[in-house]
């Protein structure tokens, strides 16, 4: 880093993404991203436009958030749509927590939240799952503390029920539990019909999963109008063109196209349950997952050696080097012709 480079972030450790390789092409199962393309009236509305990007994009995002109001029964001033997920989780880190209402979230979880509270200068503690790898919810029972709970978490893949999240919720009346949803439609339990008895509940979803949006920086998060009002006020402090009109149409042409992403979200259910089945045979542990991703470990081989080999073979999984994970390989569900080509590769690997 350079001289100039601040005091107050010269200890930040930045979060790391996915690999995104351009030199050769990969069977790519590491970050969480559909296999899927965006449905043609998506790309229609996408393309629809182009023409007037010489003006700023509407600040407000009124047709957008019309439709997401409408999808979940709400009004367009319990919405707010940000620059991916990403960005409304950390204008959540900004506005409900400071020197005295730390953040508390799970120690295996997105790699984001201790990053966005270093980056913030913020207090945050972290409670280590349970010994299957599940969050215990009375853990966060009487927090003291801005809630962030992934649901279903990752990169474990395992979910708490509603019932289990609002247990969280009631116990914290005093602060915001935000619940970061962004793998919720592969079979979790969302809690947006909490949004309306709860005035401490914030819901965060994305466009980049599911609705195979990835590559255009799409997220949007669900509250009381209050709690709504908050994180509008940081965003119109920050950037209030945050959506770019091109992705701002292609949002409006996903949520037009309901069939799409229902007959999206069953394939990749139905290939994570045959990944699940084939994996098994294989040897493999792997945990319960309600996401898009499946999280395993063998016994044959230590994971980072696997993900190692793995990628020799052309084929990209995620692994992480925190101690307690560094068995496992995150293994995002792609279709039916990739999860075959990974377990053809792992039985060559594991000689089975």
């Amino acid at each position: 880093m350079s001289r100039f480079f601040s005091d107050k972030y010269s200890l930040l450790t930045p979060y790391t993404p996915g690999e995104q390789p351009q030199q050769m092409k990969y069977v790519k199962l590491n970050t969480n991203e559909s296999p899927f393309p965006p449905s043609e009236k998506a790309l229609d509305y996408a393309a629809a436009n182009t023409r007037p990007l010489n003006l700023y994009s509407d600040p407000e995002c009124a047709g957008l958030n019309r439709l997401l109001a409408e999808a979940y029964g709400l009004s367009p001033d319990e919405v707010i749509t940000t620059n991916g997920s990403d960005e409304i989780l950390n204008f959540a880190f900004m506005a409900f927590c400071d020197a005295n209402t730390p953040a508390v979230f799970p120690d295996i979880t997105y790699g984001f939240y201790p990053v966005f509270a270093a980056l913030n200068g913020l207090p945050y503690r972290e409670i280590p799952l349970k010994e299957d790898f599940s969050v215990a919810p009375a853990d966060y029972y009487g927090a003291k503390a801005t809630v962030f709970i992934a649901n279903p978490n990752a990169p474990t893949g395992i979910a708490l029920t509603r019932g289990e999240i609002e247990g969280i919720i009631k116990a914290n009346a005093d602060n915001v539990v935000v619940v970061d949803e962004a793998y919720v439609d592969f079979g979790g339990e969302s809690c947006i019909p909490l949004i309306h008895k709860y005035k401490n509940l914030l819901v965060t979803q994305t466009f980049s999963k599911s609705r195979s949006l990835a590559g255009a920086r799409l997220g949007y998060g669900i509250a009381c109008r209050e709690l709504i009002g908050d994180l509008n006020t940081i965003r119109y402090s920050t950037n209030p063109y945050n959506i770019n009109s091109m992705t701002m149409a292609t949002g409006i042409g996903v949520l037009l196209d309901k069939p799409y992403f229902d007959a999206n979200c069953g394939k990749i259910i139905e290939n994570r349950a045959y990944t699940v089945s084939r994996l098994r045979e294989l040897g493999f542990e792997v945990l319960p997952s309600s996401a898009n991703f499946v999280f395993a470990r063998t016994p044959k081989m230590e994971g980072g050696e696997l993900y190692r080999r793995l990628k020799d073979k052309g084929i990209l999984v995620r692994h992480f080097d925190k101690t307690r994970i560094s068995d496992f390989n995150r293994i995002t569900i792609g279709t039916a012709e990739q999860m075959d080509i990974l377990i053809d590769a792992l039985k060559m690997l594991l000689e089975v």
